[in-house]
């Protein structure tokens, strides 16, 4: 039972924490500064989700043009850079690693 306090004690204060940064700050308080840092929060964070799966397909770091994953990721990201479209890095990604995943066994 007191574990099961702990674990709502602690959902509690979480959620008490970060809905009083939304309710209670004013965004146009911040220094400049600071609300442009904000704005790389969400790809830094996709970022730090996406790349272990693509160097590190199982487990071990893999670097090399043998790794599907690795290879389909750098052209989506070529094509992505390029055309700036969230879509399109889809369509070309997935059949990449696809493609790739099924030449290289």
């Amino acid at each position: 039972m007191s574990t099961w306090l702990v674990i709502l004690g602690a959902a509690a204060a979480t959620f008490l924490l970060r809905a009083s940064f939304i309710l209670f700050a004013d965004p146009h308080k911040f220094p400049r500064a600071f609300r442009q840092a904000l704005l790389f929060v969400p790809p830094a964070v996709l970022a730090a989700i996406v790349a272990p799966g693509l160097a590190m397909p199982h487990g071990s770091l893999d670097l090399s043009l043998a790794n599907p994953r690795l290879v389909a990721g750098i052209a989506t990201l070529a094509v992505a850079s390029r055309l700036r479209h969230p879509l399109v890095a889809i369509a070309v990604g997935m059949p990449a690693l696809w493609l790739l995943q099924w030449l290289m066994g």
